[in-house]
């Protein structure tokens, strides 16, 4: 293990360098929390494709596989259809929009107060799946080093903050470069084509491996559908996707970069449902799927290529959490933190506006903002035990919640802010209500919860008065591109708007 120490050692400690370059480069607001919206196609594909791919399709997919066979691959492939359907239909306009938050954009587009229930639901996923991947990566660091449990949340949690304090987007970007380039080497190159030699080749996984294996719909139709409202919606949404969307130079850059981040997606999950066939070849009693992948890695590979596929694996789970943490810090400080702010400037005499603020503060208070919540994401991972449940609830709400105001807001002009916000409150809470009836991961809440969404919204919108003209037409000067160079403001709309 001495070669696989000194590979994964040297892999952290490129994570610190990039840190330390970012910091230089990251001076404001729009460097820190977006890369100066200026990332070219290479940059941004790969940026992309390590935001979406974390620990679950990585260790959750092969695991899948190793259940499912060939259908396990279901869910990482609904989340590469996702991105594959962000970047052709919306990732443009998103791009347009120069924002730096959902609830920025719900705001241009209904009003400013659109922007409360959503900041608050997508700041609760957000750090959701910090909390999510920081159990994941700290599980290969308790692994590898022999480490309690806290104290691997610790060196892992700390490496990400520290990175992702430095030099925000930056130094998030050039991470998660060099992490899919891990992890393409690791999982693509190496770990696929040894596994399945490793098991005697196809043939010999057809033979050994149970009936179905080799069928695309043997996990299921009802859950691979789930898995479409689940994560392929889910990826239309998230701050954390929309955030790197924010990076792009241009709108074909994010529309070219996102579609071939989509079909890497696509490859991948393919991969990892593969892997998991083989390892059930060669391991067919495993007490629990999840730990298929590491069985494979540790028997099946040689040092030094074994810690490799480990730094991959680390990779996908790392660059996650450090994009979720950026997107919960921007959710927090600029939809949460900053409207008390200026409310309370407001109670003063004070003028509340944005642009008042000096960028080096803005820098400081997002770097704080990661900070704090990198610490609180660390302490309730060091915990909390098993988070699945708890990921469901986070993807339920977001998607049953904000998917038909968002959606809705980009595709039909007749939407407006009260439609938003009963489709907001009436599908959050059907999925609420109907976790507590039918459970946690039970299929009804994300099914009833979106169709209560869409009834509330469309029927709200229409019988309410549309949407303030002067709103509307900024919202559509945004959209096609006439409000070149400006930032979202979410103050800068009507009085009678706010709250």
């Amino acid at each position: 293990m001495a070669v696989d120490h000194l590979v994964m050692i040297g892999y952290l400690l490129g994570l610190v360098g990039a840190g330390w370059w970012g910091k230089k480069r990251a001076a404001s607001k729009s460097e820190f929390l977006v890369a100066g919206r200026r990332l070219g196609p290479l940059m941004y594909t790969g940026t992309m494709a390590a935001i979406v791919l974390g620990g679950a399709s990585t260790v959750g997919g092969v695991g899948l596989g190793y259940s499912y066979g060939i259908s396990g691959a279901a869910m990482v492939f609904a989340i590469g259809l996702g991105l594959l359907a962000l970047s052709i239909f919306f990732s443009a306009r998103i791009a347009r929009l120069r924002v730096y938050t959902v609830a920025e954009m719900l705001s241009l587009r209904y009003g400013d107060a659109a922007s409360v229930i959503s900041g608050v639901v997508m700041w609760m996923y957000t750090l959701m799946l910090v909390v999510t991947s920081t159990i994941a990566y700290a599980s290969v660091f308790d692994v590898l080093f022999d480490v309690p449990r806290w104290a691997a949340v610790v060196i892992g949690g700390t490496i990400v903050v520290g990175y992702s304090v430095l030099g925000g987007m930056w130094s998030i970007t050039l991470t998660d470069m060099v992490q899919f380039v891990v992890q393409s080497v690791g999982v693509l190159l190496l770990l696929l084509p040894i596994a399945v030699v490793k098991a005697g080749g196809f043939s010999a996984m057809a033979d050994q491996l149970p009936h179905g294996y080799f069928s695309p719909t043997s996990i299921g139709g009802q859950t691979i559908f789930t898995y479409v409202l689940i994560y392929t919606f889910g990826m239309l949404i998230g701050q954390d996707i929309w955030q790197r969307v924010f990076t792009a130079r241009s709108d074909k850059v994010a529309a070219w970069g996102g579609t071939a981040a989509g079909a890497y997606c696509l490859v991948y999950a393919l991969a990892g449902a593969v892997v998991g066939m083989a390892a059930r070849t060669l391991y067919p009693k495993l007490a629990d799927a999840d730990q298929a992948f590491a069985a494979i890695v540790k028997d099946a590979l040689p040092a030094g290529v074994k810690g490799l596929v480990l730094a991959a694996a680390l990779s996908a789970m790392m660059s996650t959490a450090s994009g979720a943490l950026i997107a919960s810090a921007t959710v927090a400080n600029n939809d949460i933190w900053a409207r008390l702010r200026r409310l309370g400037r407001r109670g003063a005499g004070t003028p509340g506006a944005a642009g008042d603020r000096d960028e080096r503060d803005e820098v400081r208070s997002n770097r704080l903002a990661i900070a704090v919540l990198g610490v609180v994401s660390m302490a309730i991972a060091a915990v909390l035990g098993d988070v699945v449940a708890a990921l469901t609830v986070a993807y339920d709400l977001l998607v049953g919640g904000l998917l038909i105001p968002i959606l809705g807001g980009l595709v039909w002009r007749r939407g407006n802010l009260q439609g938003a916000l009963a489709s907001m409150v009436v599908g959050g809470g059907t999925v609420i209500v109907l976790m507590v009836v039918n459970g946690l991961l039970a299929n009804e809440p994300i099914y009833y919860g979106l169709l209560a969404g869409l009834v509330a919204y469309v029927g709200v919108s229409l019988v309410t008065k549309p949407t303030e003209e002067v709103v509307a037409e900024a919202w559509r000067s945004r959209l096609t591109g006439e409000a070149v160079g400006t930032e979202a403001a979410p103050t800068a709309v009507p009085a009678t708007t706010a709250i």
